[in-house]
């Protein structure tokens, strides 16, 4: 009961500082920063966060700047540029993709929303028509491509990171257009293929797509401006040392669109590029998503003690071994090597057999459903020879299913908390917990029921099956290990291969759900986390693997983009 208060405590402690700090730093300077809605000339409703700087007004005008989020993400992951725009008095527009965040629509409709987007930021009174810049990260760059094809005159630069011109999704550039071209385009990413045609992306400047949009039959020199800015047709490569999502927390791939937009629009301050802060508020809400893992830890843990609930504390105790022998490791290795193993093969199978529908509406999610299944199929065979107690949905599952809800929703309450005082939410990078409109709160609950099989059938085989007489502390890291262990190995190897060769384990083709793969790393320690203390307070998995299916789906449904809109 202390461990646990002392866990709540903490993290609602953590949860506060980070969300201060973060605030802090997100409107810096006097910026105040908006929570947007309006509705697009398709009559949806888009979303985004305005970031206005204190001198921008109707009679004195400032440049701004539209920046977009890529594919499976959303509008606060641009929070590091726009922070930056933002300190050099830009007023900046950072939205959600259609079928993304709380923006409306399915995925890849409507130009991607960047249309609307920039018809919206132009509209806005304080807002100096005439120099108006276009940021935007992978497919985030076909969405402004979109906006400047809708508005040619929009416009007067933009920069794309990790991104391209031309198929599949853009018009291809020429020498002419876009105007005033910034290509940042990284050492290390990992969709050089897709995007300029080149097996690695070091290679970048000898793309002949490339060499096309710069006007130049030669190898296109990083650094130099080709074109001329005041005639519309300037072009600069840059490739800073880091990966493709890595752009979002690079120094240098930041600096470099700060810079671009000095350069060729008038008006923002002359802050020098290296001149950084952005990093300061990442740290917070990073400090915030540590103590919301604590926080939903010592809250199920407090819950154990509310009547009804409390049924769990009383259920046997039972080990299923003295010591960790041969056939434990055996298995144990087994349970870390075999879902990474499959990865790959189901996410390629639920292209073919599980399409987005109105049911089941996101593409990523449904990969993830299938994966948890066969992955639960795959424990359950396992679990045949694991001596561990066998399930009691008898003496478990009410009870069980009430502590998830009720963890859950006190869970929620306190993200809602924060974002509506602070306006931010738990998040390190591209992993973030956001909240649920009521339709994605719906398909959160659907997608629940694979992850549940999973958990259960996961947390049997690490826990009931895998669980040693007075194992300690040990069992925490050992378990982590069991779930992620796999995953975090095959990152590491195929990273180092990639930083040491320029080129990946993985076919360019799959370089979306390796980045998918980086959320399973901190999910699933996370979830062996919670689940382990939970078992050790109740000797049942059925509570953990219930709350770790409510929160996952949760986290994924929030952060995924729908193919799908029924609206």
């Amino acid at each position: 009961m202390k461990t646990s208060r002392t866990l709540f405590a903490l993290g609602a402690v953590l949860m506060l500082l980070g969300s201060i700090l973060a605030w802090a730093i997100h409107g810096p300077g006097g910026v105040e920063v908006e929570d947007v809605r309006f509705v697009g000339a398709d009559g949806q409703m888009r979303s985004g966060l305005l970031y206005l700087p204190p001198d921008a007004s109707a009679e004195d005008p400032a440049p701004a700047i539209l920046a977009v989020h890529g594919y499976i993400n959303s509008r606060e992951v641009q929070s590091p540029f726009a922070i930056e725009f933002a300190r050099r008095g830009y007023v900046v527009f950072s939205v959600d993709q259609t079928g993304h965040g709380y923006s409306e629509g399915a995925a890849f409709s409507n130009g991607f929303g960047g249309p609307a987007a920039l018809a919206y930021l132009r509209s806005l009174p304080m807002v100096d028509t005439d120099n108006i810049g276009l940021e935007g990260h992978s497919m985030g760059g076909w969405t402004i491509l979109a906006a400047a094809a809708a508005y040619p005159d929009g416009y007067k630069s933009m920069v794309l990171e990790g991104s391209s011109t031309g198929a599949p999704f853009a018009r291809e550039g020429t020498p002419d257009w876009p105007r005033n071209l910034a290509v940042v385009f990284s050492a290390y990413d990992e969709f050089s293929q897709l995007m300029w045609g080149v097996e690695e992306a070091g290679n970048a400047e000898q793309s002949p797509k490339l060499q096309t949009l710069f006007g130049t039959d030669e190898v296109v020199e990083e650094g130099r401006v080709y074109g001329d800015i005041d005639q519309g047709t300037a072009r600069m490569l840059a490739q800073p040392p880091v990966t493709h999502p890595g752009d979002h927390i690079s120094r240098a791939a930041i600096g470099e669109a700060v810079a671009w937009f000095g350069q060729t629009l008038d008006g923002g301050a002359s802050l020098p590029a290296d001149n950084q802060i952005w990093y300061w508020k990442e740290l917070g809400t990073t400090i915030v998503l540590i103590g919301f893992a604590l926080f939903l830890t010592g809250t199920a843990g407090l819950l154990l003690r509310v009547p009804y609930i409390d049924r769990l504390r009383d259920l046997p105790t039972s080990a299923a071994h003295w010591y960790r022998g041969g056939t434990w490791w055996a298995i144990f290795a087994a349970t870390a090597l075999i879902p990474v193993a499959t990865y790959y093969p189901v996410f390629w199978l639920a292209e073919t057999i599980l399409p987005a529908s109105p049911l089941l509406p996101q593409v990523v999610t449904n990969q993830i459903a299938l994966w948890a299944l066969v992955n639960g199929a795959i424990a359950a065979l396992i679990g045949l020879f694991l001596k561990g107690r066998p399930m009691t949905f008898s003496i478990d599952v009410g009870p069980s299913l009430a502590l998830a809800a009720a963890t859950v929703l006190v869970g929620y309450v306190a993200v809602a908390f924060i974002d509506w005082l602070f306006l931010v939410d738990p998040r390190f990078w591209f992993v973030g917990i956001k909240l649920l409109d009521p339709l994605k709160a719906g398909y959160a609950l659907i997608y629940a029921i694979p992850l549940a099989v999973f958990f259960l059938l996961a947390l049997r085989a690490l826990h009931a099956g895998l669980s040693v007489e007075n194992e300690g502390g040990a069992a925490y890291v050992l378990n982590a290990l069991a779930l992620a262990g796999g995953f975090v190995l095959f990152l590491a190897v195929n990273y180092a291969v990639l930083f040491t060769t320029g080129s990946t384990l993985t076919p360019g083709g799959w370089a979306l759900e390796t980045i998918v793969m980086f959320q399973f790393v901190p999910v699933l320690i996370f979830a062996a986390c919670l689940s382990t203390f939970l078992y050790y307070r109740t000797n049942s998995y059925v509570p953990g693997a219930l709350l770790n299916a409510l929160f996952v789906s949760w986290f994924i449904v929030g952060g995924q983009a729908a193919q799908v809109y029924i609206g």
